[in-house]
């Protein structure tokens, strides 16, 4: 969400939630500390679309918007990975939906289990966001999965990262949410590389968007 935030100011100068788990009067207590962390993060993101002053829905969309498309919390898509460094890696410009490119370099390669396979991601650092204090720490996770173009949007999805501070970083597929291209076509929205493909359904974070 933080790199859509950052499209959004970029926008200006240029250019995810679903089904409820509780009823409107009766919460239900979470099952973990890690499920209560997925919960606030849906309610967090709901916000954001809700809020003119921050969301990508086109007015249409969000007068009557009340929560994205979620799957349900699983904390098996909460992954540690070994995270291995990358100094050496040469930035690159990476094409976006639009002209414009992102310049990038890959931070770190992730390794972790996930659905009992071996799986491997490039973590990027975008460089053009070094010179914000707030964004000196944010690594960007771009990936696609076998849900693309099903239940998920066919353009894969982003999740956000801080540098860790040793060799483990986790991954909580959970947080993962769509470019804000999906809800509003005026937005230009970094491509996921094809080396991030998962070859396996990550049936977590924010579904697809249904525009009826």
């Amino acid at each position: 969400m933080k790199y859509s935030i950052l499209v959004l100011a970029i926008l200006m100068m240029s250019c995810g939630r679903g089904k409820k788990y509780h009823d409107e009067t009766t919460a239900a207590e979470p099952d973990s500390p890690l499920v209560a962390d997925i919960l606030e993060f849906q309610k967090e993101l709901n916000a954001s679309y809700k809020d003119p002053e921050t969301s990508p829905l086109p007015d249409r969309y969000r007068k009557d918007f009340e929560t994205l498309d979620f799957f349900k919390p699983d904390t098996a898509y909460v992954v540690k990975a070994k995270f291995v460094r990358t100094p050496d890696a040469v930035p690159f410009l990476n094409p976006t939906t639009t002209d414009r490119k992102t310049e990038e370099v890959v931070y770190g390669i992730a390794h972790f289990t996930l659905n009992g396979k071996e799986h491997q991601l490039e973590v990027y650092q975008s460089l053009g966001l070094l010179d914000q204090e707030e964004y000196k720490d944010y690594l960007f996770l771009p990936f696609l999965d076998e849900t693309n173009g099903n239940e998920t949007y066919g353009g894969g999805r982003y999740i956000d990262l801080t540098i860790p501070e040793g060799d483990t970083l986790v991954i909580d597929f959970n947080k993962a949410y769509n470019p804000y291209c999906v809800y509003n076509k005026k937005y230009s929205c970094p491509l996921v590389p094809r080396q991030n493909y998962l070859r396996t359904n990550v049936r977590a974070g924010v579904k697809d968007f249904s525009k009826d």
